[in-house]
C-alpha cells in the first residue's frame, strides 16, 4: 500500500500543491510559481521538493490534478487550428448560433459582436449525408465528399477537426465512418465526433460543444502527455492518476484529453468539491463559495449539500452542452491591474498581471499596479515577505505605482487610490455573489460565505459586511483549497442519449429498457477505469420539460420502472420546476428530452485529524500589530493585533479588527466582525451584533 496522496491545482500565479500523509493524516502544502510556458515543469519543481523534504515520490499512490490548460487556450484563443465537418446544407449552425442577441448586458452593448469563429467557413467542409429526425438515413453518406473534406483539411493544414451532422445523436453511424477515415488518413490529427462526446439534442450547442473539444484537445493532451513523462520518472502513482472535471468528479489521465472540454472549470470545481465536505461537517449545507486567485474570482451556491449545476455553460461567449458545477466567474483578482483612463476613472481589469511579472510587489517586473499593491499598501498583506518568508515582498515599489499611476492621476492622496482599487474590485466580487443568489431569489444573509484561494481570505469578510452576511467560514488552508479538493472527488462521467417524446402514454417498460444501454456502457466504462463493482455507483435521470420550453431539468429516477412510477416522476418534475423558476404548470404536457446517467466511481477516502483544543489563552497566538486601514474607522491606517495562524486553536477567539497570517494566505477580519475557532481549526467570522 502506498503512504501519500498528492493533488496539485495548476494555473493562476501559483501552482498548488497538497500532500496527505495516510500514516499520520496530515497534509502538506506547497506553493510554486506557476510556469505558464510549460505548466508542468512547477509540477516537476513541486515535485522535486517535496523529494527534498523527505517524500518518497513512489510511495505517491494517488495523483489527483485541477488545469486551466484548456481554460487559457479557450480565454486567450491559442488552441488548435480546428477543421469541421457538417452536413451538406448546414454550415451555418455555428454563425446562426440560436439565432438570438445573448441576454444580459450585451442586450445594452451597441458594439456587441460575436466570438470569432475556432473554425471558420474557410476550414469547414460538408459532407453528403443526412439523418432524420427519428434516425432514418434519408441519404447514404457519399465517400467522395469525405475525401474532398480531407482534401480541404489538408491544404488548410488543421490539427484537429470537429464532425456534427444533423440528428447524429439519434443515429451516430456516419459520423463513425467519417471520424474513421479521417484518423486512417492522418493519426495525428484530434479527431471529435458529436456522437461520441455529446450525443443529444439541438445542434448549435452540440455543434459548439464539439468544436470547442477538437479546439483545445490537442493543447491540453501534449500537455498531460509531458506530465505522464514527469510522473512516469518519479514513479509517481501509475495507473492512479486523474483530472478534475468541470462537472465535480474527475477522470483518469487516459481519458482527459478525449473530453478535454470538460475540463474548462478543472480548476474551481476542486474548490466546491470541498466546500461541500467543509459544509457538512459544520453543518451548515448553505453556502456560497468564494474563490478568489490570481487572475479571477469564481462563486457557486450550495444549498442543502447540493451544489448548483447546470448542462448549459458559457466560456468566453462560447456555448459549452456539458454537465457542470454552476459557477460564475468574473475577472477579479489578486493580479487584475488598475489603470485611469484618458477621462480620469479608476478601472479594474480585466488584464492581469498574472504569474509572469506578477504584481509590482514581487519585484519580479511589474510596473502596473494590481489589487494585491493595494493588499499590500493598506496593510491587509505583509509588507515583508509572503509564504512563509519565502516570496519577499517590494513593498516600496508597490507605493510608487499606486501613487504614480492611480493617485496623482486622480488627483487623491495614497490612502484613497488603494482603498478605491479595494472598494472597486469587492464590488465587483459581491456583483458576482449577488448574481447567484440574489438575482435568482436566493436571501444571501441565510448563507454562510467560504473564502478561499490565495487571495479569497484577504476580501471576503469585508463583502460579507457589504452584503449583510453574517457568517465567514475560513477553511485551515484556504489558499490551496481547491486542490485540497481534488482528493475529495469522485470519479464522474456522464453518459447521455436524446429522445424526444410526451411523457403521457409512454410505458414504464419502453422507459427501463432505454435506460438498460446507457447502465450497459456506464458500467462498463468504470470497470475500464479499474473500479471494482462495489466502487461503482449508476445514477439515472430522466430530463424533463413542459412541450415546447428551450430548457429541461433532470428528475432522479428509481430502476426499475413500475406502475405508476412515471406519474410519480411528473409530479417530481413540477415540485422541482416551482422551486427552481418559482412556478409550476401541472396542467401541461411533459416531455422527455433526455435519459442520463452518471457514472461514479468512489475513490479511497482521506481523513484529517482535528487539531488539539487550546490550552494557552488567545495572546499566544499573536504574533505583533501593524498598521492597517479600515475604511468604517477612519482614512488612515490603525494599529491592528496579528495573529499567526497555526497558532490559534479550536476554542480560542478574538474581536476584529485584525489580521490571520499562515503559510497560504491571509485572513483580513473587519471591525463588526468576532472570529472563534471551531472544533476543526476553521476560523468562524460572525457579524458583531449591534445594540437596538
Amino acid at each position: 500500500m502506498s503512504r501519500y496522496r498528492l493533488t496539485i491545482d495548476t494555473g493562476g500565479t501559483f501552482s498548488d500543491l497538497v500532500l496527505h500523509d495516510g500514516a499520520t493524516g496530515a497534509l502538506r502544502v506547497l506553493k510554486v510559481p506557476s510556469t505558464p510556458d510549460d505548466p508542468s515543469r512547477a509540477v516537476r519543481e513541486g515535485i522535486e521538493m517535496l523529494a527534498a523534504d523527505g517524500v518518497d515520490p513512489a510511495q505517491i499512490g494517488f495523483f489527483f490534478h485541477g488545469t486551466t490548460v484548456a481554460t487559457n487556450a479557450l480565454l486567450m484563443e491559442r488552441g488548435a487550428r480546428v477543421g469541421l465537418a457538417v452536413t451538406e446544407g448546414f454550415r451555418g449552425i455555428a454563425e446562426a448560433m440560436e439565432q438570438s442577441r445573448p441576454f444580459g448586458r450585451t442586450i445594452f452593448d451597441l458594439g456587441f459582436t460575436k466570438p470569432p469563429l475556432l473554425a471558420p467557413e474557410s476550414r469547414t467542409a460538408e459532407i453528403g449525408e443526412r439523418v432524420g429526425a427519428r434516425g432514418q438515413v434519408l441519404r447514404e453518406l457519399d465517400l467522395a465528399s469525405i475525401d474532398a473534406a480531407i482534401a480541404r483539411f489538408e491544404a488548410e493544414q488543421v490539427e484537429a477537426v470537429a464532425i456534427c451532422f444533423l440528428f447524429s445523436f439519434m443515429n451516430g453511424d456516419h459520423e463513425q465512418v467519417v471520424r474513421d477515415r479521417l484518423r486512417a488518413a492522418h493519426p495525428e490529427w484530434w479527431v471529435s465526433a458529436s456522437s461520441d462526446l455529446l450525443p443529444q439534442i439541438r445542434e448549435y450547442f452540440r455543434l459548439s460543444t464539439t468544436v470547442i473539444n477538437a479546439y483545445v484537445s490537442p493543447v491540453l493532451g501534449r500537455y498531460v502527455n509531458q506530465l505522464e513523462r514527469i510522473l512516469d520518472e518519479h514513479g509517481v502513482a501509475p495507473g492512479r492518476r486523474f483530472t478534475m472535471q468541470s462537472n465535480g468528479g474527475s477522470t483518469p489521465f487516459g481519458s482527459t484529453s478525449k473530453t478535454a472540454v470538460g475540463t474548462i472549470l478543472s480548476g474551481p470545481a476542486g474548490g466546491v468539491t470541498a466546500s461541500i465536505a467543509l459544509a457538512a461537517a459544520a453543518g451548515d449545507e448553505s453556502i456560497i463559495t468564494f474563490d478568489m486567485g490570481g487572475t479571477s474570482c469564481d462563486v457557486a451556491l450550495i444549498q442543502g449539500g447540493v451544489p448548483a449545476m447546470t448542462t448549459h455553460g458559457k466560456v468566453a461567449g462560447r456555448d459549452v452542452a456539458l454537465p457542470m458545477l454552476d459557477i460564475n466567474t468574473v475577472s477579479a483578482g489578486g493580479g487584475t491591474l488598475a489603470t485611469v483612463d484618458a477621462h480620469g476613472a479608476l478601472h479594474l481589469g480585466p488584464e492581469s498581471a498574472g504569474a509572469v511579472p506578477g504584481p509590482v510587489c514581487y519585484g519580479r517586473g511589474g510596473t502596473i499596479p494590481s489589487v494585491t499593491d493595494a493588499d499590500v499598501v493598506l496593510g491587509y498583506l505583509n509588507p515583508v515577505a509572503l509564504l512563509g518568508g519565502a516570496l519577499a515582498i517590494d513593498a516600496a515599489a508597490a507605493e510608487r505605482s499606486i501613487r504614480e499611476r492611480v493617485a496623482e492621476p486622480l488627483g487623491v492622496d495614497l490612502w484613497r487610490a488603494a482603498t478605491g482599487i479595494v472598494r472597486v474590485v469587492n464590488v465587483t466580487m459581491a456583483e458576482a455573489i449577488k448574481a447567484i443568489s440574489t438575482n435568482r431569489g436566493h436571501d444571501v444573509r441565510g448563507f454562510t460565505l467560504v473564502p478561499f484561494g490565495g487571495a479569497g481570505p484577504v476580501h471576503a469578510c469585508q463583502i460579507a459586511v457589504d452584503l449583510g452576511i453574517r457568517t465567514v467560514l475560513v477553511p485551515r488552508t484556504p489558499g490551496v483549497f481547491s486542490a485540497q479538493g481534488l482528493m475529495l472527488s469522485t470519479v464522474k462521467h456522464d453518459h447521455v442519449r436524446s429522445r424526444l417524446e410526451p411523457l403521457l402514454g409512454l410505458a414504464e417498460a419502453d422507459v427501463n429498457a432505454r435506460f438498460q444501454a446507457l447502465l450497459a456502457e456506464a458500467d462498463a466504462g468504470l470497470a475500464d477505469d479499474g473500479f471494482v463493482p462495489a466502487d461503482r455507483q449508476l445514477r439515472p435521470l430522466l430530463e424533463l420539460r413542459y412541450a415546447g420550453q428551450g430548457y429541461e431539468l433532470a428528475v432522479p429516477v428509481t430502476l426499475p420502472l413500475g406502475p405508476g412510477d412515471l406519474d410519480r416522476c411528473r409530479e417530481r418534475f413540477d415540485d422541482l420546476h416551482a422551486r427552481q423558476h418559482g412556478h409550476a404548470a401541472p396542467d401541461q404536457p411533459v416531455e422527455v428530452v433526455n435519459y442520463r446517467v452518471e457514472a461514479i466511481g468512489l475513490v479511497p477516502p482521506v481523513t484529517v485529524p482535528d487539531p488539539a483544543p487550546a490550552t494557552e489563552p488567545v495572546e499566544s497566538a499573536l504574533a505583533g500589530h501593524r498598521p492597517v486601514l479600515f475604511p468604517s474607522l477612519g482614512d488612515r491606517p490603525v494599529d491592528v493585533p496579528v495573529y499567526e495562524r497555526a497558532r490559534l486553536l479550536p476554542g480560542h477567539a478574538f474581536a476584529g479588527p485584525a489580521i490571520v497570517e499562515q503559510y497560504d494566505a491571509t485572513t483580513v477580519v473587519c471591525p463588526e466582525q468576532d472570529v472563534t475557532v471551531d472544533a476543526r481549526g476553521n476560523l468562524v467570522v460572525t457579524l458583531r451584533e449591534v445594540p437596538a
